[in-house]
């Protein structure tokens, strides 16, 4: 009786999962552009963050809910779109100091293309789910995937030279023309690649590293053209931070046909652990408060607040510690949040309009005015 209510339990948390969190911004991005499709002009850039979830077991870097922040572009087929996001991930990363990201692209028809050529066509799917599971289970583990899927050793032998593929955009992109010659498809991928990649290349990037892999194959259940995936710096173990690509008919399903969109995504959570991995929150947001005011009572804690106030309307972190405790337990408290000032406020203190501050650091104590604790703590 047990295993079968857990076995119906199962199958309803499957269903209920499948449809009643967003799973992310660009299909509901779709639905509101088929919505308001008389009220907007195209073309039509809009950004967004918000949360999203993912059925997933969780673990470092795998959340099943986080946010994610989408950029995208509706209602143009033209490649300058991609031209320009690929732009605005070296700028944002840049600006996090997240120095030396890799831009990876690819793009569908490119996928459609090889599976065209080997003569594996009916089996895209199968043949790109395989090949992107490169990196981590090798060539070996490739191949044979791809043979229990059904794909021909001869069609394997023919994408045999993906397995190799290196050198620079422009070789691999070469490269990709002599393997694709005989697919019309594939061609048109690889000239949209060449237009992408050569007019990046030639208005360059800050930080960002742009590389051609043919083995990106993410969300082909909708992406038409261009994919892109971001991988953080070398040295972090980290999923991609970034992703993306072109949708051509995203809107069809909601009744609006030939509207071309462009998009890409920020993992925010992801890219929050890559920036604490390495260590590059600025002062200015790990810092906490400059001076912690130390509680003697309501009446010192009343006078106390009122200088927080003051210290906060300029701009300056300051608290008051919420308990009349020992006065040590209170020190050590700021000591253990690395706030290093206490601000001493008693009857004397009070009585002559002034603050007791010292510095947790040297142990220096001075007595001043407020201009002269402000002053002490800017």
């Amino acid at each position: 009786m047990v295993h079968l209510t857990e076995k119906i339990s199962s199958k309803l948390t499957s269903s209920i999962s499948e449809k009643a969190l967003r799973y992310d911004l660009t299909v509901p991005f779709a639905r509101y552009v088929v919505q308001h499709q008389n009220e907007i002009e195209f073309p039509f850039k809009r950004y967004q963050i918000q949360p999203v979830w993912r059925a997933d077991r969780p673990q470092k870097g795998r959340f099943r809910e986080f946010f994610q922040c989408d950029a995208d572009v509706v209602g143009s087929k033209s490649l300058w779109q991609e031209v320009e996001l690929v732009q605005l991930y070296d700028t944002v990363f840049t600006a996090l100091g997240l120095n030396g990201v890799t831009v990876k692209i690819n793009n569908r028809k490119i996928l459609s293309g090889i599976a065209e050529v080997i003569g594996a066509s009916d089996k895209l799917i199968d043949f790109t789910v395989a090949l992107d599971k490169l990196d981590k289970i090798g060539e070996e583990g490739v191949k044979k995937e791809m043979v229990e899927k059904g794909i021909t050793e001869e069609a394997i032998v023919k994408v045999q030279p993906l397995f190799s593929f290196s050198g620079t955009i422009s070789e691999k992109i070469e490269q990709l023309s002599g393997l694709l010659a005989t697919s019309e498809e594939g061609m048109k991928g690889v000239e949209e690649l060449r237009f992408i990649c050569d007019n990046v290349t030639k208005l360059g990037l800050s930080t960002a590293i742009l590389d051609l892999d043919v083995t990106l194959a993410r969300g082909l259940n909708y992406y038409t053209g261009a994919i892109f995936e971001v991988a953080a710096p070398k040295g972090v173990a980290m999923g991609s931070i970034g992703g993306g690509g072109r949708y051509d008919d995203l809107t069809g399903i909601f009744g609006l046909k030939n509207m071309s969109g462009v998009g890409i995504s920020f993992g925010l959570d992801r890219i929050y652990l890559v920036v604490e991995e390495l260590n590059l929150f600025p002062e200015t947001v790990t810092a906490s408060s400059k001076a912690l005011f130390i509680n003697y009572g309501d009446a010192e804690a009343f006078y106390a607040l009122q200088a927080i106030k003051k210290l906060r309307d300029s701009g300056i972190k300051a608290e008051l510690y919420p308990d009349k405790a020992k006065v040590g337990k209170q020190f050590q408290h700021a000591d253990k949040r690395n706030i290093p000032f206490a601000v001493i406020v008693g009857g004397e203190e009070m009585s002559s309009g002034s603050y007791s501050l010292k510095n947790l650091v040297s142990g220096e104590q001075v007595n001043l005015d407020f201009e002269g604790l402000k002053n002490a703590l800017i």
